[in-house]
């Protein structure tokens, strides 16, 4: 009897340990990827001599593509369109996700769950994503408004949006899911109906969970890269309207850092964005983090 007590208590120790490896090993591979980002991306201020805020607010992009530099990194234009597509795909896919998962949860479980799964669209590649924008909605957009080209910030918008809407709508369904069901109880037991509940007692008690399945969307917006240069127009001016073309930081760094020359003022530049893009995802985590605990401790 002891023995086997023995075995089953090694057995977890050595499962504890294994477990403790890959999550040690997950911190150390995030921790390298930081340290390598900004042993890159800082050389446009420290070897170049550009200041942060040519990077972060001018919008003269000429940098040399050479060791020697004397060229232009302002940034703004990437990161102006990346903030104003993730915003509209924000805007127009958290209304539908939400709604979905309502009607996945309090409305019609059954059939929700049969006909809406949103979670076989995550494993769908982004280049699909772009292809069927590229082919479809860019010439849908360009005969619509009668514009010379589809391609626009509205285009990488929508498809943004669509890329995004299975996440925001799982994380919602699941936050909606975890609410007690005597919540729902009392509410009936005082009288209100179905959408009384759902709109006065539901939605603000998952509050939490909704807020962080919309950061979690935002997120997978930021670092979307193929799909979004794919329909964008990838022109290097601020866009006048939602119909106009203009680039984001992800499209930038897919299309030009292969043809930059390593080392070179051009490629440290872009090593630059890459590290903005980590720093953006860091505080993306941390909101998470912070939505949550703000959460836990109202619970």
């Amino acid at each position: 009897m002891e023995s086997s007590h023995t075995a089953v208590y090694r057995q977890n120790n050595i499962w504890r340990g294994i477990i403790t490896a890959c999550g040690l090993l997950m911190i150390i591979i995030t921790l390298a990827i930081g340290a390598f980002l900004c042993y890159k991306g800082v050389g446009t201020f420290t070897i170049y001599g550009h200041s942060v805020g040519e990077f972060l607010f001018s919008s003269q992009w000429a940098p040399a593509d050479n060791a020697q530099g004397g060229g232009k990194v302002g940034a703004a234009i990437f990161i102006f369109g990346s903030i104003i597509t993730c915003a509209l795909a924000l805007l127009i896919s958290t209304p539908f996700s939400i709604a979905s998962a309502i009607f996945m949860t309090e409305i019609s479980p059954g059939i929700g769950r049969k006909i809406l799964q949103p979670e076989i669209f995550v494993g769908i590649p982004s280049v699909v994503y772009g292809w069927i924008g590229l082919t479809i909605l860019v010439p849908f957009i360009k005969d619509l408004f009668d514009l010379k080209f589809g391609f626009s910030v509205l285009a990488a918008g929508i498809v943004l949006a669509v890329m995004i809407y299975p996440t925001i709508t799982s994380l919602s369904a699941d936050a909606i899911r975890s609410i007690p069901k005597s919540f729902r109880q009392a509410s009936y037991g005082l009288g209100a109906t179905r959408w009384q509940t759902i709109s006065q007692v539901v939605i603000p008690a998952s509050k939490s969970g909704l807020m962080t399945a919309i950061v979690l969307g935002l997120a997978r917006a930021f670092g979307e890269a193929l799909a979004v240069a794919m329909v964008i127009g990838k022109m290097k001016a601020f866009p006048e309207s939602l119909l106009s073309p203009t680039t984001n930081l992800t499209a930038a760094i897919a299309s030009d850092m292969g043809g930059a020359m390593e080392g070179s003022e051009y490629n440290i530049a872009l090593w630059s964005m890459a590290l903005l893009l980590f720093i953006i995802s860091l505080v993306f985590i941390f909101i998470i983090h912070y939505i949550s605990a703000k959460g836990g401790h109202k619970a």
